[in-house]
């Protein structure tokens, strides 16, 4: 594993790489409450397969790319991060993989940067269009997703989330990682029980522009979304939604048994999933 600090824009990133120099290049974008080391397994794996993989600690996750405003964690800042660390690598083009807000970011990007991105795999997090549609429906699969996302209520409250998830050194905090280990909860519990750390994650929920997402238009590229069954945050209906919002060749990949936390529990079949999805269009 190779880690540096990368400049982007006025902000400095930590990342680390696995995998040979000249392999296809492959982001690798973590969610909430998690940092870059939950694609440690998976980048492995990955590596071994020949691909260059590029995990990055994201705005706010990285101390020295944390702004104070909420502004400063839209959607589109997100995503010129991500094309700025192309830039900066001087990579014309990359795969994009993206788990929980990575995905997010991830589907934004490939909309609107087709040209940067050769293919996607989305983990967890479904194309918004299609989540929202399932969210505002009035029938109960739209019930079930309602419930499942009552908590972004909470994370949208600037200082009581806080106070919410560091109470009693950060039990609750501690709990949305369940059913994983201690040994793969260690690495983000330590970074996200701190709470400058915390504030900057979650003004990424606090900076949602949920009429952008719900109007995002279809990913042309190919894709790949990978959803587990087991996941708390995500239903079925919204999975399965996925399909209609990309015009792009297209896969679902469903895994039987395992929490929203794919990379961590699923890795030798992620990694497998994205290796597929490169070499159908490098082969």
């Amino acid at each position: 594993m190779r880690a540096y600090h990368v400049t982007i824009g006025a902000y400095e990133f930590a990342a680390t790489e696995e995998g040979p120099q000249t392999g296809p290049p492959v982001v690798l974008l973590h969610g909430f409450p998690q940092t870059s080391a939950s694609w440690q397994a998976t980048s492995r794996l990955l590596a071994a397969e020949g691909l260059r993989t590029i995990a990055l600690d994201q705005r706010g996750y990285s101390p020295g790319a944390r702004p104070t405003e909420v502004a400063e964690y839209h959607v589109d800042r997100l995503v010129e991060d991500v094309v700025g660390l192309l830039d900066a690598l001087h990579l014309p083009s990359a795969h994009l993989v993206g788990h929980d807000w990575g995905a997010i970011v991830a589907w934004h990007a490939a909309v609107a940067h087709p040209d940067r991105f050769r293919t996607l795999t989305a983990v967890s997090v479904p194309h918004l269009r299609g989540f929202y549609k399932v969210l505002a429906a009035d029938t109960p699969e739209g019930e079930d997703q309602r419930q499942r996302s009552a908590y972004v209520q909470l994370f949208r409250m600037e200082d009581k989330a806080e106070d919410v998830l560091l109470a009693n050194s950060a039990r609750s905090l501690h709990d949305l990682f369940s059913p994983l280990p201690e040994s793969a909860v260690l690495p983000h519990y330590a970074a996200l029980s701190q709470r400058p750390t915390l504030t900057a994650a979650l003004n990424w929920y606090r900076a949602i522009d949920a009429k952008q997402s719900a109007t995002l238009g279809n990913v042309r590229i190919p894709t790949t979304f990978v959803w587990s069954t087991q996941d708390i945050a995500i239903g079925r209906a919204a999975a399965e939604g996925c399909a209609r919002n990309v015009s792009g060749p297209y896969r679902f990949m469903e895994l039987e048994g395992v929490s929203h936390w794919i990379p961590d529990q699923a890795p030798v079949e992620l990694a497998r999933a994205v290796v597929e999805r490169v070499r159908s269009v490098e082969n």
